[in-house]
């Protein structure tokens, strides 16, 4: 219904993702929501055979040199699958951009390349147990030694850990410094001193390879960290954006495939006599849930021209972090209203609305909570208006606007 916005490379690049998407057996889906598959390694291959696998990135590394406009294109076809596929596509794209942009040409070549190739598999290594959102009160320490860091210290709910040959790491390398100024990153080879638990019963969003990391004396080469040591502050606000863009378009994705699952149920089932689609109660759900995922979908564009056009950090931050927000809490909605219309077999595994309920609610939890979605859109709102001298200043458009003595702030 957006292929209108896109030009012709776009539009073959969507077929493209569908025509692999069509491709990937159900069978996958299944064991993996049964968790008798945790972690699929073929699934990720077959997506770096076909070229898909970090679109956005230079064709000498393996991508296809493309944008974030194409990328959401793509994102938004893989997300059907369900968002642990979804999530796994995007890993690559989302530790390929910190290795991009302020890797050195080695790491790109050993470490990016490889990837997207399908060579080696990645995962980002964020959340401790102590705090999620809190990410600078980071407690994982790498303390500099000959050569190198010693790393110790544990992460968890790392999405991939299950297959990763490595890990994106951040960890606090000055102890005594502000929280912001103490921490760096690395990249971390699976090896001695990395322990890789799967010790995680999920409710949705199985078989992705979620698990806890354990770094116990684990040697990490000086050459191996990412950016300027304790700049790793840089490094996390840059990642905002493909972490929170990528959960954005994915839930498109899925929301999509759910209301479409139960519109198609709506011009079957009969109740009274006649069509459910017919009943406003059935019809205005679906009239609501288009209405809304058209909607997230602009914003999820807009947000990839954004990104694409240059636009100011501040304000890209401010679009991803809405994106996401909006796209995810979109999809939950919708997802909700697809269960309801088709009711109690909707409660069953008999169709996929179920399963897709339970992994779209993991969706408002990562790449930070939508609480800090809040958080940080409002703050680069406010100063955005406080530095925006150029509009008209519509408060003096009241007849008793100039009353300054009923104008009390204090």
């Amino acid at each position: 219904m957006f292929d209108f916005l896109l030009d012709e490379r776009q539009r073959k690049l969507k077929e493209e993702v569908r025509s692999f998407v069509r491709g990937v057996d159900r069978q996958l889906i299944l064991d993996m929501d049964a968790e008798k598959v945790t972690y699929p390694a073929d699934y990720v291959r077959s997506l770096a055979a076909a070229k898909l696998l970090g679109l956005r990135f230079p064709e000498k590394l393996g991508g296809r040199g493309l944008g974030w406009s194409e990328e959401v294109v793509a994102l938004a076809e893989i997300g059907r699958l369900g968002t642990s596929l979804a999530c796994l596509y995007s890993l690559p794209t989302i530790v390929g951009e910190a290795i991009e942009v302020f890797g050195t040409p080695e790491q790109q070549e050993k470490y990016l390349k490889a990837t997207l190739a399908g060579q080696k598999f990645t995962a980002e290594a964020l959340t401790e147990p102590r705090g999620g959102s809190d990410f600078f009160g980071a407690t994982t320490r790498a303390d500099k030694v000959d050569g190198g860091y010693i790393l110790n210290g544990q992460k968890r709910f790392i999405v991939g850990a299950e297959g990763a040959d490595y890990f994106f790491v951040y960890a606090r390398t000055d102890a005594d410094a502000p929280a912001h100024k103490g921490i760096s990153a690395f990249l971390v080879d699976r090896g001695p001193g990395v322990e890789v638990k799967h010790v995680y019963g999920l409710m949705g969003t199985r078989g992705g390879g979620a698990g806890r990391l354990f770094f116990k004396d684990a040697f990490v080469p000086a050459e191996n960290l990412v950016g300027e040591e304790h700049g790793a502050a840089t490094i996390f606000y840059r990642m905002m954006i493909p972490e929170r863009l990528t959960s954005a378009a994915g839930a498109l994705g899925g929301a999509q495939a759910a209301l479409d699952v139960a519109a198609g149920y709506s011009t079957k089932r009969k109740a009274f006599g006649q069509h459910i689609k017919n009943f406003q109660a059935v019809s205005f759900k679906v009239a609501e849930s288009i209405t809304q995922l058209d909607a997230a979908r602009a914003l999820v564009y807009a947000t990839a021209r954004c990104v694409d056009g240059g636009a100011p950090p501040a304000l890209q931050r401010r679009m991803v972090s809405e994106a996401k927000k909006f796209a995810t809490e979109t999809a939950w909605a919708v997802v909700n209203h697809a269960m309801q219309i088709l009711g109690g077999i909707g409660y069953t595994n008999v169709y996929p609305v179920e399963r897709m309920l339970r992994d779209t609610r993991l969706i408002m939890i990562w790449t930070g909570t939508n609480e800090i979605m809040d958080l940080i859109i409002q703050h680069e709102y406010y100063k955005e208006i406080m530095q925006d001298a150029g509009s008209r200043n519509v408060e003096y458009d009241a007849a008793e606007a100039y009353n300054e003595d009923e104008k009390i702030y204090e």
